[in-house]
């Protein structure tokens, strides 16, 4: 087996830094927020975000076997001794390498820090100075998301108007770009199992997408999430009947699993398609990318691997004229990560904001402003990646049960 552990005997002392203790704290906002924490004995503490949902305190702690004692600069060297380490546990794919995102990005945080830096100078540099932002937002009753399951409101609730409603609202707050859930309860008559939508179905989704539409018009990006709902002849229908809207994109609309199914929907439509947000690692998303089965790719940072692996997957994205827009359901901890990510890839496009019902969103960090002005977050110039947590939100919001830093 590799080793990643420690080999480096030449490095100058005023960077022979050691890893002490690696915490995580689970936050409750509309998602489980895995935040993490990696302490250092330059009285250096970095932070990071793993993707929502359980399982990911457990995995990082056990990284607390091998990485107590590393030097937190060596990041790429420590991700990988991570999905080393863990490869008997699935650390190709899955919980493991969410973990390890989290982890990452904390360590990126952490040598900002101790470089006096911050993280897109440390990736490479700057394309941009502020990262435009996409509204993920919802009609009429905000759905409740209570352990993985989604409760819908009454029917009444997703009427076009509700949606256009809505869609007013956000632009109005100075969003330039907005999306919304498309996949809906109806969907699943007359059969909850097979992915097959009615023609009603269709026409009803294509009446929310008019009415958002004929409300805030063209000059606002529009998207909509079907959350892999559909199958292969469904998703072209449906995509087919939202061809003159001019769609930002439609997102994963069939099950991720299976690529040549996927580039089958992206082939067969004119209406830009988006999906990635559930796949592991660069590895998971290349063919996606040179077959050109996706649009715009869209993985999560704080699922695929982190900073580093997902500029990987905009490298390969770029080599095919491909943008990136990351998905981010996160806290500002994390959505401040990939700001700094925005700022550091060429084909970075947009990135999602996932908590409008969140009325202390921005107050988990400490900053005197909100993070989002205008539908932009201005990328930092602080060392790490620009944000420090309070500690009295922190633990007002944590998981009961769980434990705080």
């Amino acid at each position: 087996m590799k080793d990643y552990s420690n080999q480096i005997t030449n490095r100058d002392e005023s960077r022979d830094v050691k890893i002490t203790d690696i915490n995580t704290c689970v936050v409750e906002g509309n998602f489980e927020w895995n935040l993490i924490t990696v302490e250092t004995d330059a009285g250096v503490t970095g932070i990071g975000e793993s993707y929502r949902g359980g399982g990911v305190p457990e995995l990082v702690e056990y990284t607390k076997r091998f990485l107590i004692g590393e030097n937190p600069l060596d990041v790429e060297r420590l991700y990988r001794q991570i999905i080393q380490e863990m490869s008997g546990h699935g650390g190709t794919t899955g919980k493991v390498v969410t973990a390890a995102s989290g982890i990452e990005i904390a360590l990126w945080d952490a040598a900002g820090k101790l470089l006096d830096l911050p993280v897109y100078q440390l990736l490479g540099g700057k394309f941009r100075d502020e990262v435009r932002i996409y509204c993920d937002c919802h009609a009429g009753e905000a759905y409740a998301v209570e352990d993985g399951s989604t409760e819908y409101a009454t029917a009444e609730a997703y009427s076009p108007a509700a949606y256009a409603n809505e869609a007013r609202r956000v632009v109005d707050m100075g969003f330039t770009a907005l999306k919304f859930d498309l996949d809906l309860e109806m969907d699943n008559d007359p059969d909850p199992f097979n992915g097959r939508l009615t023609n009603g179905a269709i026409e009803h989704k294509r009446e929310i997408v008019e009415a958002v539409r004929e409300e805030i018009g063209y000059d606002v990006d529009l998207a909509f999430d079907c959350h892999w709902d559909y199958s292969v002849e469904s998703a072209k229908r449906l995509a087919y009947k939202l061809r003159e809207y001019d769609l930002m994109w439609l997102e994963d609309l069939i099950p991720p699993e299976n690529m040549a199914a996927q580039t089958e929907v992206t082939k067969a439509t004119k209406t830009p398609v988006a999906t990635g947000e559930n796949r592991f690692r660069v590895h998971e998303l290349s063919e996606l990318i040179y077959d050109h089965g996706v649009d715009i790719v869209t993985p999560d940072p704080t699922t695929v691997g982190g900073l580093t692996e997902t500029m990987r997957i905009a490298d390969r994205a770029e080599e095919n004229y491909m943008p990136i827009s990351p998905h981010n359901v996160c806290s500002p901890v994390g959505t401040m990560a990939c700001v700094h990510l925005g700022a550091a890839i060429p084909n970075f496009d947009l990135l999602e904001y996932h908590a409008l019902e969140v009325d202390w969103w921005d107050d988990l960090i400490k900053r005197d402003e909100p993070l989002i002005q205008d539908g932009y977050i201005e990328v930092p110039e602080t060392p790490g990646i620009g944000v420090e947590l309070d500690e009295d939100v922190v633990e007002a919001h944590a998981l009961d049960g769980t434990t705080t830093f």
